[in-house]
């Protein structure tokens, strides 16, 4: 080949290259560059808003009790040691860790760090303006800024914010490789797996999921064109390796080696606990394992349908112009193979769970972010059926605005007033509000007895959160259905049992005579569904 023929070549593969990753001929024109920059800054700040307020509002569930056991652990004593039998993986106690020290082991705190990653989210998707639209990104995000679930579990410390956030973080970078071809978006490609697989052991899900979403965008493109091979029409997705632009040089293969090593260094860097328990990066590997059998339990288990049913519940608008948005993207003349990818990265993910006899709805949402940005799509697509424009755009929006009304009410009934009732799906067998009512009187008979740190005993089988409200006590001691047979009023000022109608269980009426010379009952209170707590506390301390 000649060499002009060779420079036609190349300047037809960057053409193409320009081709996929513009906007829409009318994307350009839909909303000025400071109408976008505003309405961004609105929805994050709307984000930040929705998940800030009143953080400590809702107790911390059972999972965040033991969350923040790991965390306290870290950071008074130095020492986590991944366990893949019980617990997820460790990303979530170091990225707090530096929070916690900074502004002490608070609810506030430690669930800041999710509130973060949940805006994060937000952010990621409007990344994404590119690839949807100017309005189809803006909707996106809004829906994700508002959604009843998305918000509720931004709120909560556990694992799944942070997962969400970094598979959205994959997409986003390899994107940013594929237009580019710059090496540190592979890289960070690279490492936003890395701590996806070092957050939750269902990474593997997602990876797969999205890799298969890949294929789904290009082969349903290539035979709608009739062209195989021929990468023309729509924007594109990671169809073509950024690698392209350097073809088999010795930099492509030095970029790919490095992406490797430092995905392997991220890996090895925390499931060692930073390289003080080497047991760990083994054990990491059984985690796949035990994830398998916990799928396959009846733990949790629910019908194959059940996630539809909760979509329906919690998360209607979305899930139907998700559905509208991967519909359009498959029909549409000029296809878009980014909105194809989404939508079947979306409804993947939602298959793979219902799949699954374990079902939680925290899991949800690795489906419906994907299925927010298949939303957005939908509502950019119908924008475009109309007069460019203003009044073309107005249906869409309209449409966009009912969706957007309904989620935000679904949210602020959720977070704000139902967010203990389990009548609500995001609800999941959640510690009741009743514990802080609990814990105030524990607070105030220790200040009457004048101890900061009173001597309680919980003999109760079911009892966390509480290590985590008695976190600075450390005369706080858990002995399980154990009852002693006499208690020492002088250094045991408190002691909780359980109420059950299950013997098993109860230990209530094997307190009620062993205390009654020195204690009285102060109450009974709703830890969680099917637990009740009582707290006894001494005869002087009652009621002053």
């Amino acid at each position: 080949m000649s060499a002009g023929a060779s420079k036609r070549e190349a300047s037809a593969t960057e053409k193409r290259r320009t081709q996929d990753v513009t906007l829409p001929p009318d994307a350009a024109s839909e909303i000025s560059e400071r109408a976008w920059l505003i309405a961004s800054v609105i929805i994050l700040m709307a984000a930040t808003a929705l998940r800030v307020y009143a953080l400590e509002l809702k107790p911390m569930h059972h999972d965040e009790g033991v969350n923040g056991f790991f965390l306290t652990s870290l950071l008074r004593q130095g020492k986590y040691f991944y366990d893949p039998n019980n617990y997820h993986g460790p990303t979530l106690y170091y990225l707090t860790l530096p929070v916690a020290a900074l502004f002490g082991l608070t609810t506030f705190a430690v669930r800041f760090v999710t509130v973060l990653f949940g805006v994060g989210i937000v952010w990621l998707v409007l990344s994404l303006r590119r690839r949807i639209g100017t309005v189809g990104a803006l909707v996106a995000a809004a829906l994700v800024a508002v959604s009843p679930g998305c918000v509720y579990y931004s709120r909560y410390f556990i694992h799944e914010i942070p997962f969400v956030f970094f598979t959205l973080a994959i997409v986003v970078a390899a994107l940013r490789f594929y237009e580019t071809g710059a090496a540190y978006y592979l890289l960070l490609a690279s490492a936003s797996a890395a701590m996806l697989f070092a957050t939750k052991e269902t990474a593997f899900i997602s990876v797969g999921t999205l890799a298969l979403a890949w294929l789904v965008a290009l082969a349903w493109v290539k035979w709608q064109e009739g062209e195989r091979g021929k990468r023309r029409g729509g924007d594109g997705v990671v169809a073509e390796s950024g690698l392209a632009k350097f073809g088999a040089s010795a930099e492509a293969q030095t970029v790919v080696v490095g992406a490797v090593a430092l995905f392997v260094a991220i890996w090895v860097l925390f499931y060692s606990s930073l390289f003080t328990n080497w047991k760990g990066v083994a054990d990491s590997f059984k985690a796949f394992v035990v994830w398998k059998q916990t799928g396959m339990s009846e733990f949790h288990g629910k019908p194959l349908y059940n996630y539809v049913l909760w979509l329906w519940q919690e998360e209607a608008p979305i899930l139907i112009l998700a559905a509208v948005g991967s519909c359009v993207a498959l029909f549409e003349r000029k296809r878009n193979r980014f909105a194809i990818f989404a939508g079947a990265w979306g409804f993947g993910l939602l298959a793979a769970y219902s799949l699954i006899s374990y079902k939680t709805p925290w899991l949800m949402l690795s489906f419906v972010v994907p299925m927010c940005i298949a939303a957005g799509y939908a509502v950019q697509a119908l924008g475009r059926l109309g007069p460019v424009g203003a009044k073309g755009l107005a249906p869409a929006l309209v449409l966009a605005g009912i969706a957007l009304a309904v989620c935000t009410y679904q949210t602020y009934v959720l977070n704000f007033r139902e967010y203990d009732n389990d009548a609500y799906i995001y609800v999941y067998s959640h510690t009741r509000r009743q514990l802080h009512d609990m814990l105030k009187e524990v607070e105030r008979a220790g200040a009457v007895a004048g101890q900061k740190e009173p001597g309680i005993t919980v003999a109760a089988d079911e009892y966390w959160p509480l290590p985590w409200y008695f976190r600075d006590n450390t005369h706080a001691g858990y002995v399980g259905k154990s009852v002693a047979a006499s208690y020492d009023p002088q250094t045991t000022l408190m002691v909780i049992g359980r109420k059950s109608d299950d013997p098993e269980h109860d230990t209530y009426k094997k307190l009620r005579p062993i205390l009654a010379a020195n204690y009285v009952e102060a109450g009974f209170y709703s830890l969680r569904p099917g637990v009740d707590l009582v707290l006894f506390e001494r005869r002087d301390l009652a009621g002053k």
